[in-house]
């Protein structure tokens, strides 16, 4: 086996310091309780003319418009993949709710309101909320991260109606687990890879000790030549 160069002390932290802040970002993303849009199905249309193509947003007070580009009929249910350039709606605190409402953009005058309501991360059974306005819009949002009390989830499920299901619970729970796998083995491959690092940190140190005895010894008997 051949050694690498010795690493300075600083190197050494500095090194442990990235691994670090690694393995921060990865348990991070997972704790992050991104909101994304799964379905929505709009009742009305609040232009003048009826032909016309409305402009609906989604906003949370403090927080910009995320516009529904391909909201753009009513009565038709709109199904997105969470990866569109407009997603992720928001991120919701772990025990605080967010007042956040589905607005239709108005030139001429205010914008209409399709219902504005608290959103919560415990609204979320299984990672899937319904949100249900009579007359206006039924609309689901995905968030894998965020868990439900057993009261609020029936509260939730009380307000979502006889809405179906896009995406059943075992998909849902499926994903959830695929991605524990991740973050774990994720996890271990990086203690693994610390260990062995260190291993052969303090197998070259040992060796380099062991090289240098030779030496030293070679040195300490070799005597000065006196010419004649």
């Amino acid at each position: 086996m051949r050694c690498p160069l010795s690493v300075s002390p600083r190197r050494r932290r500095l090194t442990v310091v990235v691994l670090f802040f690694a393995l921060s970002s990865i348990s991070g993303s997972y704790s992050q309780r991104l909101v994304t849009l799964d379905t929505i199905d709009i009742f009305t249309n609040n232009e003048l003319l009826p032909s016309s193509i409305p402009t609906v947003y989604f906003q949370c007070n403090g927080e910009d418009k995320v516009y529904l580009p391909d909201v753009k009929e009513a009565n038709i249910v709109y199904t997105f993949k969470g990866k569109e350039s407009w997603q992720p709606l928001t991120e919701l605190p772990e025990n605080k709710c967010k007042q956040c409402g589905l607005y239709e953009e108005d030139i001429a005058d205010s914008d209409d309101m399709y219902d504005a309501w608290e959103l919560c991360s415990t609204d979320f059974k299984d990672g899937k909320c319904t949100h249900f306005k009579q007359g206006e819009f039924r609309a689901t949002f995905l968030c894998p991260n965020c868990t439900a009390s057993s009261s609020s989830a029936s509260n939730s499920s009380a307000s979502a109606g006889d809405s179906a299901n896009h995406h059943p619970d075992s998909e849902v729970k499926t994903k959830k687990t695929s991605v524990t796998m991740i973050i774990v083995v994720s996890v271990v491959a990086s203690i693994i890879v610390i260990i062995a690092l260190f291993g052969a940190y303090k197998y070259c140190q040992k060796k380099r000790e062991k090289d240098r005895a030779p030496s030293a010894n070679l040195g300490l008997h070799r005597h000065p030549h006196h010419g004649n």
